[in-house]
């Protein structure tokens, strides 16, 4: 099944046997309020970079409605393309994930494609094939193709109260973030180009900045009277700041602390370090 691609078998069976048996399975509960708090689900939300396509084995296949449908919401009942076959308990929890590949190029290290969270669901059901789950949190809309993830809450980080100043010697580059987004202000999530393997931990904190002589020369128009050099007062300016929420070898999340200006794919990081 692929996870671009619409399926459009549906998991029609009403009753499946749950762990105190026999379930009438037509509607789910009524949502109810999450138990994270703010911050947290906002971190569970934040979006994870991928070199490769991931091959899951529990991919979202329907829903429990009268109609045909590919969009899910809280209070919806949810099939999943495995059970108790493949480990599937009732009240188990499990991320959902979107894969969002670069147009017109496939995935690789140059081209990497963005993981979306859009939220995560509890079993509800189970039978030895297929199961039926409920929408614990949506932070995007759920779909059929979309794939599961064991479900682990992710733990907030404290950043340095007195860190050190900027390593400047050494850049790094914001990438990009949810749903593919360059452009970020206070409180986002985005990816850059440095992890475990330079040094990075969680709660790290980094300055961005922007390399002003480039804007500058990249707006001057092309002619032949300019000289070989151009330079402005300025180099770097200075926008903001912001701490390592998820660390990988290569790559970390950050959350904007403060931003003077927003900041965008291409601009700088220095590590407090």
């Amino acid at each position: 099944m692929s996870l671009t691609g619409r399926p459009i078998r549906v998991f029609a069976a009403a009753v499946l046997l749950a762990a105190g048996g026999p379930l009438l399975a037509q509607t789910g509960p009524a949502p109810s309020a999450t138990h994270l708090d703010a911050e947290v689900i906002a971190l569970a939300c934040s979006p994870a970079l991928a070199f490769t396509a991931p091959v899951p084995s529990l991919l979202i296949t329907g829903g429990q409605d009268a109609s045909t449908r590919y969009v899910f919401r809280p209070g919806d009942l949810i099939t999943i393309n495995g059970g108790t076959d493949n480990g599937i308990e009732v009240g188990q929890e499990y991320y959902v994930r979107r894969l969002q590949a670069p147009r017109g190029t496939s995935i690789s290290r140059a081209t990497p494609a963005m993981i979306r969270t859009a939220g995560w669901v509890r079993i509800y059901a189970v039978d030895p094939t297929m199961s039926l789950a409920t929408i614990s949190h949506a932070c995007d809309t759920i779909e059929i193709g979309d794939y599961l993830e064991p479900f682990t809450a992710p733990q907030l980080t404290t950043p340095d109260a007195n860190p050190p100043k900027p390593q400047r010697e050494n850049y790094g580059h914001i990438l990009m973030g949810s749903d593919r987004r360059t452009l970020f202000a206070k409180n986002d999530f985005f990816m850059i180009d440095r992890g475990s393997d330079h040094g990075v931990t969680l709660g790290t904190r980094f300055i961005i900045y922007r390399d002003k002589r480039r804007m500058e020369t990249a707006k001057l128009p092309v002619t032949r009277d300019l000289p070989p050099t151009i330079t402005t007062p300025e180099f770097l300016y200075e926008l903001g700041e912001a701490v390592v929420v998820d660390v990988k070898p290569e790559i970390s999340t950050l959350q904007a602390m403060s931003a003077r200006s927003g900041f965008m794919s291409g601009d700088f990081v220095a590590i407090r370090k």
